[in-house]
């Protein structure tokens, strides 16, 4: 048998050559390139080389100058589908036995290929092929003869177990091919083998006793018979080796006791039973029946046996081990798929690796298939960030991008490095890209609703505010012809006009203060002044007699800011104290300084009233604008006073008193030193 090894980097040439050729006479051997195929390039190993040459270039001549090179005695036969007669001429001069144009012609190889074989023999070759020269043979000679039978004999048997290999990742004709070359060489009559699940997708459970031993394998044995016959890790065959590990006899004392492991093994037809181990737990069962001739298997064919069975529990695992892998990839590859976030994985070669349907949606250029998405279909800013990123090795925050070509739609890019802990820089990057245009109209539509409802509220409670501003304006108004001369009228209607001014002057400053958003005038004064002007201006709007004022014995502290800001804020805090207790209205107000640790220094200023106290979802709600637990007043103190605060660039806190009886309010500022 001629051995031919055809080189091609599809495999279609391959299989077209071996169509032509009788299986009988010709062995083809099929590899991709000169790398995968430079083991069989050796003295002896081919008979001939059929090289696919795809493009008559200068590529396709140093193929052929490095098979020539690798195999100097080797007949080379070349198919491309293009020819030149410079480039033809070229291949002859290099050694070519014939250049033959595709599609391959099976009468035609036959022929060239016989033509091969003929012009290899010489004339006196086949003389002395015909009268060969006898001389006695020394026992040297013997001696080699016998090593050369043994060599032979050995290789055979290596090159009959090589075809399991072929079915490697297939563990169905792996079996299949192990139990029959098993036959061949033992005469083994029956023989099955049966293993438990296999791993499930995202992880192998651990084994599970109660799982059952299926067939997975089989040679002399009706199929009807193994479709509903199961072995289990509890009972029979199945328990006795999961639980010893060791062969198991039909005849043997263990075999023979147990009622369960005799049905077992006469339904089967078997006489031995070997465990399938992957040096680690218990795979499968292998059930053997004896030789053809009737004589059973010998220990030492047994132990060998169970060895190979090892080896071959290995490779099943490794297979399912594979299996999984390919399953999760699969599956993972599904996700990605069907993911409403555009997924693109580029490698350190710039290479797209992986691109979902939405990537190529986004990004495919027109007039190109989608499948075909290149990292120069990127636009070029998020090109230049994954360059960055696998170059550098570090991740970039999720940033918002807005092509040019549509600028209304805006878009969420997170580059995430996919690094090795024993590699300095990524080996690939996954850009995923999500599109924000709806959900980011959706949100100002939102902000746009929020912001009416706002005006709506305010527009409200100004004009309730304003109103009963006016109504004791308006009624005054009505009785002031009547009435003028009247003195107690006269007092009445300057009261009137005092309260109207006072509330709609409180109006007009607390919406000049929520309008700044920064310090208008900066002045320097003192802390214990600030305080006696906002007590004052706060019994302005509750003039309650008996009120007490703050205790004196402030610290002379000197604050910086705009004093005016900071006196209405200090105002409406001492207001909502005051109205917190209106019979007997008390204000405490203390004072204290801190240095933190990175040396600012800090002014505490605590407000605290002698009423009921916030409630613990009232203080929570307490700076909300427009939230006032009273039926008049917008609603805007507490609000105003705090956006002051903030202003400062300090921070004002509501909650109860040591005690938890009273309300305090907390305002901390910060103080400037020299």
């Amino acid at each position: 048998m001629k051995t031919l090894l055809v080189l091609a980097s599809h495999p279609e040439c391959a299989e077209m050559v071996r169509s032509a050729l009788n299986p009988e006479h010709y062995r083809v051997m099929h590899r991709v390139n000169i790398e995968e195929a430079e083991p069989l390039l050796g003295p002896r190993m081919i008979d001939a080389c059929v090289l696919d040459v795809e493009s008559v270039q200068v590529q396709g001549m140093w193929a052929i100058e490095k098979v020539r090179r690798l195999a100097p005695n080797c007949p080379i036969l070349v198919y491309t589908g293009v020819k030149t007669w410079e480039w033809e001429e070229e291949a002859y001069l290099q050694g070519v036995a014939h250049v033959l144009s595709k599609p391959v012609r099976g009468r035609m190889l036959n022929v060239l290929l016989d033509r091969l074989w003929t012009r290899s023999s010489s004339p006196t070759a086949l003389a002395l092929a015909r009268s060969p020269v006898v001389r006695p043979r020394e026992p040297r000679d013997i001696q080699k003869s016998g090593e050369t039978t043994h060599t032979h004999h050995a290789l055979g048997v290596l090159r009959d177990f090589s075809g399991i290999l072929t079915h490697s990742l297939k563990a169905d004709a792996m079996l299949r091919q192990f139990l029959l070359l098993l036959r061949e060489i033992l005469g083994v009559n029956r023989a099955a083998i049966f293993l438990r699940q296999p791993f499930g997708a995202f992880g192998g459970a651990p084994l599970d006793q109660s799982r059952p031993l299926r067939s997975a394998c089989a040679i002399g044995l009706p199929p009807g018979l193994l479709e509903h016959f199961e072995l289990s890790f509890e009972t029979g065959i199945g328990g006795f080796l999961f639980r010893q590990g060791r062969i198991l006899r039909r005849e043997s004392e263990e075999g023979v006791d147990d009622v369960g492991v005799q049905k077992e093994f006469e339904l089967l037809g078997a006489q031995v039973a070997i465990p399938i181990l992957d040096r680690e737990t218990l795979i499968g069962v292998a059930a053997f029946d004896g030789r053809v001739t009737g004589e059973p298997l010998a220990n030492g064919e047994l132990q060998l046996i169970f060895h190979l069975l090892e080896e071959l529990g290995l490779a099943i695992k490794n297979i399912w081990l594979h299996d999984q892998l390919a399953a999760n990839h699969e599956m993972m590859a599904d996700i990605l798929r069907e993911l409403s976030s555009a997924c693109v994985v580029v490698n350190r070669d710039l290479a797209v690796l992986h691109a979902n349907k939405m990537a190529r949606q986004y990004f495919a250029r027109p007039g190109h298939r989608q499948a075909d998405l290149e990292f120069g279909d990127l636009p070029q800013v998020l090109g230049s960030k994954i360059y960055q990123v696998l170059r550098t090795g570090t991740g970039l925050a999720p940033f918002r991008f807005q092509p040019p070509d549509a600028p209304n739609s805006t878009y969420q890019i997170t580059i995430v490095p996919f690094q090795k802990s024993d590699l300095a820089l990524p080996n690939s990057v996954l850009l995923m890209v999500e599109d924000r245009t709806q959900s980011e109209q959706l949100q100002q539509l939102e902000i746009e609703a929020a912001n009416l409802r706002l005006v709506k509220t305010m527009a409200d409670r100004l004009a309730h505010e304003i109103g009963n501003a006016l109504v004791p304006l308006s009624t005054h108004q009505q009785l002031l012809a009547d009435k003028y001369r009247d003195p107690e009228f006269r007092a009445s209607l300057d009261i009137a006009l005092a309260d109207g001014v006072k509330r709609i002057s409180r109006l007009i400053n607390q919406m000049r203060f929520l309008a700044r958003d920064s310090v208008l005038s900066k002045e320097v004064f003192p802390l214990a002044l600030l305080i006696d002007d906002a007590f004052q201006e706060a019994q302005k709007h509750q003039p309650v007699k008996s009120a007490k004022k703050p205790e004196s014995g402030v610290p002379p502290i000197i604050l910086a800011g705009d004093r005016a800001a900071l006196k209405h804020a200090l105002a409406e805090i001492i207001l909502n104290a005051l109205q917190s207790n209106p019979t007997e209205a008390k204000v405490g107000i203390r004072t204290e300084t801190e240095t933190n640790a990175n040396g600012s220094h800090w002014l505490h200023l605590e407000i605290q009233d002698n009423g009921a106290g916030f409630k613990p979802e009232d203080a929570k709600r307490a700076l909300d604008p427009f939230f006032t637990t009273r039926n008049v007043g917008l609603g805007l103190g507490l609000t105003v006073a705090r956006k002051i605060v903030e202003t400062h660039h300090g921070k004002i806190v509501i909650g109860a008193a040591h005690n938890g009886e009273h309300g305090v309010v907390r305002i901390s500022l910060p103080l400037e030193t020299q």
